[in-house]
């Protein structure tokens, strides 16, 4: 299986594209870049110089994926998505000359197995998103999200739990909770969230 690019799309010599994978119009991959397989970039996209992606990943149209982001294996990039990467951004120095890369300090999103981050969304780097999180439309987030959690807001907070299927779960009482479509029960500890087979796994 081969990838496919299309003409319109800027896609840097030194950038590896998996297998299966998609580029679309008009998007840009910079150099270095790793796109596992079976990956989509939407078009207008643009995914930074180095920045890894895993198998599975999907950035929809005109998202930013600014390096140094790392993306694990099925994360879902919404519409106009911005990943950050400055702590303090500026143009130019206190003294008025124009900034040059080597005049800051790139920071990055991680963004872990599975999570999603809903249309027009943005991330302010430094943070990671957890396994298999969401974040909703159109919210900032500015600290870590915690695995399964449904963020959402300005800045975002969690509202819910989520379950790997994406949909809201049920509390059903002494720290246990189910997903409604798959029937997976999940147990809250401490303020985390966690699948109840790796509990098992654990015993």
């Amino acid at each position: 299986m081969t990838s496919r690019i299309a003409p319109s799309a800027d896609v840097d010599d030194s950038a590896q594209i998996g297998d299966g994978s998609s580029v679309w119009h008009l998007a840009q991959i910079r150099e270095n870049a790793v796109l596992g397989k079976n990956c989509i970039v939407g078009r207008g996209a643009y995914v930074g110089t180095g920045v890894q992606m895993g198998d599975n990943c999907k950035i929809q149209n005109y998202a930013l994926v600014y390096e140094p982001a790392s993306l694990e294996d099925g994360v879902f990039i919404g519409p106009a998505v911005v990943l950050t990467n400055d702590y303090f951004p500026r143009a130019v120095n206190p003294d008025g000359s124009p900034k040059s890369g080597h005049d800051w300090e790139p920071v990055g999103v991680t963004m872990k197995q599975g999570c999603s981050l809903g249309a027009r969304s943005v991330c302010v780097a430094p943070v990671t998103i957890g396994r298999w999180a969401t974040v909703a439309a159109g919210a900032v987030v500015t600290k870590d999200v915690p695995d399964f959690a449904l963020v959402a807001g300005v800045p975002a907070r969690r509202l819910k739990w989520v379950g790997k299927a994406g949909v809201p779960l049920l509390d059903v009482g002494n720290g246990e909770w189910k997903c409604p479509n798959t029937g997976e029960m999940y147990i809250e500890t401490d303020g985390r969230l966690r699948p109840a087979e790796e509990n098992l796994e654990e015993n």
